[in-house]
């Protein structure tokens, strides 16, 4: 059976990877599908969309969308769903300088899994992971991507992209939400 995960983003695709791993699941890009993104303050409906739009042109294979966020609490949630343009446009400093003087650096991040295929139709599964915003960026991105130089996960001194792979993929946002996936799969 094959399993394409329909993203266009490498480093998201080597964590999912690595997690199904250890269910022995091999996850393969996909190529061929592009994930179409509604414009939506809910990550389970911009998941849920672009799953009905890839899976409705085909019923053979399964199919793994993912969409997350960081949503800082003194922000309102912001960036939330808009992450990714939010990093694109204002980056980590953009971020930090909104944070300037704040106090209550708390945040999580959010991951919203979604497969479809034969048989199972559209599943949805959800992870968070709480934690604080640094004071600068620390770790660089050989550790990491997009805002992991910024989050400090709940129990820990150092960010996402100080720890690493091996151990961000214990108690990320994007492993909580693949995990229970792998394990009813």
């Amino acid at each position: 059976m094959r399993i394409f995960f329909v993203t266009s983003n490498e480093a998201k695709f080597r964590e999912a990877s690595l997690v199904l791993k250890e269910f022995g699941i091999d996850l393969m890009i996909n190529r061929g599908y592009r994930k179409v993104e509604i414009q939506s303050d809910n990550l389970e409906d911009i998941v849920n969309n672009a799953l009905q739009f890839i899976c409705g042109d085909n019923s053979s294979d399964y199919f793994v969308v993912e969409d997350d966020g960081l949503f800082i609490n003194r922000l309102n949630g912001f960036p939330g769903p808009y992450s990714s343009y939010v990093y694109k446009t204002i980056g980590l400093i953009g971020i930090l300088k909104l944070m300037s003087g704040v106090d209550d650096r708390t945040a999580y991040f959010k991951s919203v899994v979604g497969l479809c295929g034969p048989k199972v139709g559209i599943k949805l599964f959800s992870g968070v992971v709480y934690g604080r915003i640094a004071m600068e960026p620390r770790g660089g991105t050989e550790g990491g991507f997009g805002f992991d130089p910024i989050f400090i996960p709940e129990g820990y001194d150092k960010t996402f992209a100080e720890l690493g792979i091996d151990i961000k993929n214990k108690l990320s946002h994007r492993a909580r939400a693949f995990r229970p996936w792998a394990i009813g799969y």
